[in-house]
C-alpha cells in the first residue's frame, strides 16, 4: 500500500511540474522577412552567387567547346596532338570543378560570405528570442517555420512580433 501511495505521489508531482512549464513559438521566416538588413544581405548573396555561377558555367562551356572541337578534328590529328588536346580538355574541366568548389564548396567563398553577412543578424535574432524568453518566463521557444511536426498552434503563443519589437522593428 505504501508503494502505491509513493508511486502516485511521484506521478502527481511529475504532472504538476510538467504543467507548470511555459513555452512559445516563433516564426523565423516571418521575423527574418521583416528585418531589412537580412533581406539586403540575402539579395547581395544571391547576386554574388549568380555572378560566380556564370563564371563557373563559362569555364565549363570552354571545356565543352574544346571537347566538341576535339571530336570534330580527331580524325586529322596525330597521336601526340590527340593526347595534347585530351590533356587540355581535362585541365579545363578540372579548372571548372576547382572553381565550383572554391566558390560553392563547404568552406567556399559563398559559405564564408554568408557567415560574414548573416551570422550577426541571426545572432541578434537569437538574443532577442532569449530576452523574450527570459522576460516572459518561457522554458522553451520553438521555431514553427522549421518544424513540420507542428500541425496546429494557437496564435496566442506566437511571440514573433515581440521578438521583432526587441530588434527594433515593431509590427
Amino acid at each position: 500500500m505504501k508503494k502505491i501511495a509513493i508511486i502516485l505521489a511521484i506521478a502527481m508531482a511529475g504532472c504538476i511540474s510538467a504543467a507548470a512549464q511555459k513555452f512559445a513559438l516563433v516564426d523565423m521566416e516571418y521575423i527574418l522577412k521583416n528585418v531589412p538588413s537580412y533581406e539586403m544581405a540575402n539579395e547581395q548573396l544571391n547576386q554574388l552567387s549568380q555572378r560566380w555561377q556564370k563564371e563557373v558555367e563559362a569555364v565549363g562551356k570552354e571545356a565543352e567547346t574544346l571537347y566538341q572541337n576535339y571530336l570534330s578534328d580527331k580524325v586529322f590529328l596525330t597521336d601526340e596532338q590527340v593526347k595534347k588536346r585530351e590533356e587540355e580538355i581535362v585541365a579545363k574541366e578540372k579548372e571548372a570543378t576547382e572553381l565550383r568548389y572554391k566558390y560553392f564548396g563547404p568552406e567556399g567563398e559563398l559559405y564564408q560570405k554568408r557567415q560574414t553577412l548573416l551570422k550577426p543578424i541571426q545572432d541578434d535574432v537569437y538574443n532577442a528570442v532569449k530576452k523574450v524568453a527570459d522576460e516572459r518566463g518561457y522554458q522553451a521557444i520553438f521555431d514553427r517555420a522549421s518544424s513540420s511536426d507542428i500541425i496546429f498552434a494557437s496564435p496566442r503563443i506566437d511571440v514573433s512580433n515581440e521578438v521583432l519589437a526587441k530588434l527594433g522593428y515593431s509590427k
